[in-house]
C-alpha cells in the first residue's frame, strides 16, 4: 500500500506530536473501563483493540475492565429470565448469576481477549474470582418505594461492591507484557460470586494501583454544563461544586463519582470520554484537545 506524499506527512506529524506523550507515561499503568457503543459495533470494537495493543508496544501497561448489560439482558430475555431492577440495578438471583458469569466471564471478556490478540497483542482474560483479584461484598441498597414509610434496606442478591483488589495479580501479568481483561465479577469471604459496577471496579483497581490515568468511555460527550458545553480541565474541588449546585446528577452522577473518587484516592487523573469516537482513547492520552472530561486532584 502507496500514500502520497501529503498524507505521509501528515503521519509523520501526527507521530511526531505523540512523541512526548509516548516518554511520559511509558512504564504508567492507564485502567481503562470498556463500554457503551464502543464495545457494540464492530468497526469500534476493533480500533479500540488496536489502540490497547499500541499502548502496550510503545511502553504502557493498559488494563481493561468491561462491562456487559446490554448482553445480560439480551441472553436473559432469551432465556425467558425476567430481571427486576432497583435503583438501576439488576436484582440478581442465583439463576440470574449463572447468567451474568457465563456472558461477562465468557462470551464478551473472550471477545474481547481474542480480538487484542487478533492485532498482535497478548492479552488475558480474568474474572475478580481468579486468585481473588477482586474480594466483595452485597451491596446494601435502600428502598426507593413511595410507599415505604421508612428507609429498608433490600436484599437484590449477588449485586456486591468491592471490598479489595489483589494487585500481586495484576503487576505480575504486566511485568509479563500481557494485557489484563478484567470482568467485574468479585468473590466474597463465603465463596460467592458478585455481579459488580464496571466502572466501580475500574476506580478501585486505579486507586489500588495508584494508575497515572483512570479513563471511562461512555456513550456520551463526556461532563456537559446546563448549555451543553462539554467541562473539562476540572480539579476535584470544583467537580464537588458542580455536584452541589445540581449542574451534575442523573445518571452522568455515579460516574463522576467513581471519577472523583479515584483522584482523591491518588490516581492522578481521571477522564470520562466518548466512546463512540473511533479511537478515543488515543485521542485523550495523545493530544491536548482530548476527546472528554479530565479531572485532577488540582
Amino acid at each position: 500500500m502507496t500514500m502520497d506524499r501529503d498524507t505521509a506527512m501528515q503521519v509523520a506529524s501526527v507521530l511526531s506530536k505523540g512523541l512526548p506523550y509516548i516518554q511520559r507515561f511509558t512504564g504508567r499503568t492507564i485502567v481503562i473501563k470498556y463500554g457503551g457503543n464502543a464495545m457494540e459495533n464492530e468497526e469500534l470494537k476493533n480500533s479500540f483493540a488496536r489502540d490497547i495493543v499500541l499502548m502496550k508496544l510503545v511502553g504502557m501497561n493498559p488494563i481493561i475492565v468491561h462491562g456487559g448489560g446490554p448482553q445480560i439482558g439480551e441472553l436473559l430475555e432469551r432465556l425467558e429470565i425476567h430481571s427486576e431492577f432497583i435503583n438501576g440495578m439488576r436484582v440478581t438471583d442465583s439463576e440470574t448469576m449463572d447468567v451474568v458469569e457465563m456472558v461477562l466471564g465468557g462470551r464478551v471478556n473472550k471477545e474481547i481477549v481474542s480480538l487484542m490478540n487478533q492485532h498482535g497483542g497478548r492479552a488475558i482474560g480474568l474474572t475478580g474470582k481468579d486468585a481473588s483479584l477482586i474480594r466483595a461484598r452485597q451491596l446494601e441498597v435502600r428502598d426507593p418505594s413511595p410507599e415505604v414509610t421508612r428507609s429498608e434496606i433490600v436484599d437484590i442478591g449477588h449485586v456486591g461492591e468491592v471490598v479489595s483488589v489483589n494487585t500481586e495479580v495484576i503487576n505480575m501479568l504486566t511485568a509479563s507484557d500481557v494485557i489484563p481483561v478484567i470482568a467485574p465479577i468479585g468473590v466474597g469471604d463465603d465463596g460467592k460470586a458478585y455481579n459488580i459496577n464496571a466502572d466501580s471496579v475500574a476506580g478501585h483497581v486505579a486507586e489500588a494501583l495508584q494508575a497515572e490515568k483512570l479513563i471511562l468511555l461512555t456513550n456520551v460527550a463526556g461532563l456537559q454544563d446546563r448549555e451543553g458545553n462539554v467541562l473539562t480541565g476540572l480539579t476535584a474541588e470544583r467537580v464537588d461544586e458542580l455536584i452541589a449546585d445540581g449542574t451534575i446528577q442523573g445518571g452522568m452522577l455515579p460516574k463522576i463519582q467513581c471519577a472523583l473518587d479515584a483522584v482523591k484516592g491518588g490516581v492522578t487523573s481521571a477522564h470520562i470520554i466518548d466512546g463512540r469516537v473511533a479511537h478515543a482513547t488515543l485521542l485523550e492520552i495523545f493530544t491536548d484537545e482530548g476527546v472528554g472530561t479530565l479531572i485532577t486532584r488540582s
